[in-house]
Order: structure tokens, then C-alpha cells, then sequence
């Protein structure tokens, strides 16, 4: 009886140190479904590439006689100094270069300045114009191509690499203009309401405020466009008819011995060069592609 009324002992609280521990458990296990996903993503997205780049080192023989996943027996630069002399890659890259640069300052000077005349400048019939230019972006450029290729024989361009400019120009400029309308439209007007009050012209207001605000918009559209037109296959296997004007994505195309035999080798090492260069390009400038790809997301 005495010891059914003895005081009990009190329930002693878990230490700070403990709880902070089972917090930090508790989060763990939370984020783990999402380190898993990102994990397995970034095994997808990279063992293909480490693939590309061990079988680039590969022999005839070894893609012939031994499994897709064996390691190479030696790493010798044979393929790739194959690839360059033989498979011709520099030229091809260089044709590559000269259709991308300029069909890419095209798009991006005409673009950039078409929307900023249809987003900030206030005039009758803008939005109608816009209304075409989204009509543009629906108009697969597969239709276009047999058209083109007659107007463009019949001009004299055959044979030159304008066809490819002129078609890329043309292709990349309404999804460019409707882009670079939306970052326009996300800058607010005073902005361009206190350049105008202060004197400056359109084209003053359009170089000196509009173009350097949205400058991050300008080179995100840009890259877009760069990627689009460095990997097309279509657009210039339909317009290169001669060997010299083959661009790198046609050019591989090439290493095709004369009984239909493909030489892995070299063909690999190829489209390694192909595909590592830009991979690097987007590494480099990944911050600036995301910073732009938000910029027009909420209105300022």
C-alpha cells in the first residue's frame, strides 16, 4: 500500500542533441526517393556518353568479335586521326560553323528586334502580326522543303551554302520573335517611359534599354537556336548536294565503306567530337541558360 503512493518518477524529455538527430533522419529518408531519381538520371544521362566515348578507342575487330559493353584494349587516337583525314570531320565542322553563325546573328538581330517592335512599341496591327508569326511555328519545315529546293535551284543558290542559311533564318525566326515578345512583355513599360521622356529614339531605346535587359533572354534563344540548326539532318541533307558542303551531322553519313560496311571506329570518333564539343559548350554556360529560361516567367 505504502509503495502504491510512493511519488513516481518524472518522464524525462529527449535531449536537444537527440532530436536534432531524429530531425535530421527524418529529412534524410524524406529526400531519398529524390537523391534515387537523380542518381538514376544522371546514370542515364551519362553512361551513354562514357560509351560513346570507350568505343571511340575500339577496333573493327573488337565491334565485330567482342560484347557492345567491353572496355577497349588500347586507347590509341587511330580512329580519330582517321576521322579527321579520311572521314574529312574538319571540313565538315567547318561547314557546320559557316551555316550556324550567320543564320544564327540572322535570327537573333531580326528576332530580337521583331519583338521588341511588337511587344513594347504600340502600333495598329501588331497583335495580328504576332498572330502570323505563331502561325509560323506550326508549319512543319517538312513541307517546305521541296518548294525551297526549286526556288533555290532556280535562283542560281544551288550549290552554295546560302540555301542552308536562308532556311534556317526562316525556320528559327517565329519561335524566336513569340520568345523574345514574352521577355519583352515581362519588362515594365516605365522603364521604356522614362527613356522616351528623357529623349532617346526607338532604335536609341531599343539598343541602350530593351536590348541589355534582356540580355540573358537574347542568349538563352540564341543557344536554342544554335542546337537546333548545329543538329539538323534534314534541312541539310536536302539542300547539300555536294560533298564539300556537307555539314557534320550529314557528313557522318559518310563513313559507309562501298559494300555497306560502317567503320565503328572512326564513326564513333566522330560523332564523339560531334557531340562532346557541344556538350561542353552547354556545361559552360548552364547558369546563363537558366537564368534566361526565367527571366520571362513573371512579370516584373
Amino acid at each position: 500500500m505504502l509503495d502504491s503512493l510512493a511519488p513516481t518518477s518524472p518522464i524525462t524529455a529527449p535531449a536537444p542533441g537527440r532530436r536534432r538527430d531524429r530531425r535530421r533522419s527524418y529529412r534524410r529518408l524524406r529526400r531519398a526517393p529524390v537523391t534515387v531519381a537523380v542518381a538514376l538520371l544522371i546514370v542515364v544521362e551519362v553512361a551513354p556518353l562514357l560509351w560513346l566515348l570507350l568505343s571511340s578507342f575500339k577496333t573493327q575487330a573488337e565491334f565485330v568479335n567482342e560484347p557492345a559493353w567491353s572496355l577497349p584494349h588500347s586507347f590509341a587516337l587511330d580512329n580519330y586521326r582517321e576521322a579527321w583525314t579520311t572521314g574529312r570531320v574538319g571540313a565538315y565542322v567547318l561547314n557546320s560553323v559557316l551555316a550556324t553563325v550567320p543564320s544564327l546573328a540572322l535570327i537573333v538581330l531580326l528576332g530580337v528586334a521583331a519583338g521588341f517592335a511588337l511587344e513594347v512599341l504600340v502600333w495598329r496591327g501588331r497583335h495580328q502580326v504576332l498572330l502570323v508569326f505563331l502561325v509560323g511555328i506550326m508549319v512543319p519545315s517538312q513541307m517546305i522543303l521541296l518548294p525551297l529546293f526549286r526556288v533555290y535551284f532556280q535562283a542560281g543558290l544551288s550549290g552554295t551554302l546560302w540555301p542552308l542559311i536562308v532556311t534556317y533564318t526562316a525556320t528559327g525566326l517565329p519561335l524566336t520573335v513569340f520568345m523574345m515578345a514574352t521577355y519583352f512583355r515581362a519588362i515594365p513599360r516605365q522603364v521604356f517611359e522614362a527613356a522616351t521622356m528623357d529623349g532617346a529614339s526607338v532604335l536609341r531605346s531599343f539598343v541602350s534599354v530593351g536590348f541589355p535587359l534582356a540580355r540573358n533572354a537574347v542568349f538563352t534563344v540564341a543557344l536554342v537556336q544554335f542546337f537546333f540548326i548545329w543538329n539538323d539532318l534534314l534541312i541539310a541533307l536536302t539542300f547539300t548536294t555536294d560533298d564539300d558542303l556537307r555539314t557534320i551531322q550529314v557528313g557522318l553519313l559518310n563513313f559507309t565503306g562501298q559494300y555497306g560496311e560502317t567503320a565503328f571506329g572512326p564513326l564513333f570518333a566522330a560523332i564523339s567530337v560531334n557531340v562532346v564539343g557541344t556538350f561542353l559548350l552547354y556545361l559552360f554556360i548552364n547558369q546563363r541558360i537558366m537564368q534566361g529560361l526565367t527571366d520571362g516567367s513573371v512579370k516584373g
